[in-house]
């Protein structure tokens, strides 16, 4: 069982803060980075705690709404290379306290390249250094003050040993050739930019499909709409006030009535009865707006492939060659499909190819859709040759070996 260097504490005056900095700076090697948020409890997803370690200083562990100012530690680390696993979900968070790395080892993503089979922290660390890691609090509301020595253990022991995994990690790239390939993959990461915001984010409500007619989506709609701003303003997560299901069940009833609404069965939630009139207010909204919501959202761009059959079925018959064929390189290379090239770009192009089938048009439009250079080395010729197969027709296409 892992157990931290030395007994972990929350960092939360300037005085210790420029202490930690000054020893951070003063270390060698990567800096190993971490941040705890309060994912399911708070609206926010800002980090309650940022971890750093560095070899030849130490770990220290930092209190955001406490410290405030990071500016003396983004100077004093941010030309270093920067640890994270999973990063694409820790850096958001960091860069609202303007914190950035010039350069990215993602342990999780590393994983993956070098074909661990599972690639948690706890199964890597396992897998590469030989320790047992406790991932109990992975789900704790980071927000609670003080925070729990047990949690501090935890939150210790995410970056003490992850340098540690960085260096066995890519030692195994580069035993495996993708050194490379996988600092392309890291610099993506880093340079990805943040999604653009849905235009109707309530169409994310799980269950929606069930939902029937346009006023009964609007009413799910306001109910969306209305759990989102009270979130906003107490600072909670929103399935916590009212669950998804719940609006789903209220945006299906035919209730009458506040108290009909309050007796409906599957209507629970924390703010479920506190917040009855706001509730109430948005169900009337939605049931008197003249804005009804189309009943299928013009976001999605391409159907699931599912409907393919019978909707495109060249495109159909496309994608259902290239996929294995695609899946049988990953596996060559060890690689998940996944990660050996995003499925939405393989899908894209099914339903939209060239107009001329080669591994030169191919690679164009994989470039164009963001694929990066080794993934369209990779795939293009592959992708080209089961579109040529696919264009026999069914029962050719079904008789050409992938």
């Amino acid at each position: 069982m892992a157990v931290p260097a030395s007994p972990p504490f929350v960092i939360e005056t300037r005085e210790d803060y420029l202490d930690a900095v000054a020893a951070l700076r003063a270390g060698h090697g990567p800096v190993a980075v971490d941040a705890e948020r309060a994912s399911g409890f708070r609206y926010s997803q800002r980090a309650y705690l940022i971890q750093v370690f560095r070899r030849g200083s130490g770990t220290f562990m930092f209190d955001p709404p406490a410290v405030g100012d990071f500016s003396e530690l983004q100077e004093a680390i941010g030309g270093e290379e920067w640890v994270l696993h999973a990063a694409s979900q820790d850096l958001p968070c960091l860069r609202e306290l303007d914190l950035e790395p010039r350069s990215l080892f993602d342990t999780e993503l590393g994983a993956r390249l070098a074909g661990l089979p599972r690639v948690g922290l706890g199964a890597v660390v396992e897998e590469t250094l030989g320790l047992h890691l406790a991932k109990e609090h992975s789900a704790a509301d980071w927000s609670t003050r003080p925070l729990p020595a047990s949690w501090l253990t935890y939150a210790a022991l995410d970056v003490e040993l992850l340098v540690d995994v960085r260096d066995a990690i890519a030692a195994r790239l580069e035993a495996d050739g993708k050194a490379e390939l996988a600092a392309e993959e890291f610099a993506a990461v880093l340079s990805r930019s943040a999604p653009e915001p849905k235009a109707e984010p309530w169409r994310r409500l799980s269950g929606l499909h069930t939902v029937r007619g346009q006023r009964a989506l609007a009413v799910a709609r306001e109910l969306w709409l209305a759990r989102d701003a009270y979130a906003r303003e107490i600072d909670s997560a929103p399935g916590r006030l009212l669950p998804d299901a719940s609006i789903i069940v209220a945006a299906r009833s035919a209730a009458t009535s506040k108290r009909e609404l309050a007796a409906l069965q599957g209507f629970h939630g924390r703010a479920s009865r506190s917040q009855l009139d706001r509730w109430w207010a948005a169900i009337e909204t939605g049931r008197t707006t003249a804005d009804l919501p189309v009943l299928r959202s013009g976001e999605e761009t391409i159907p699931p492939p599912r409907s393919w059959a019978d909707r495109n079925p060249e495109a159909d018959r496309r994608l259902k060659i290239a996929k294995p064929a695609v899946a049988a390189v990953g596996e060559a290379r060890t690689i998940p499909l996944e990660n050996l090239l995003t499925p939405d770009h393989l899908r894209r192009l099914a339903w939209n190819p060239p107009a001329e089938i080669d591994a030169d048009s191919i690679a164009a439009a994989l470039s164009e859709l963001g694929a990066r250079a080794w993934q369209i080395d990779a795939t293009a010729q592959v992708i080209a040759r089961a579109f040529v197969d696919a264009a026999q027709g069914p029962d050719e296409a079904a008789e050409t070996p992938s």
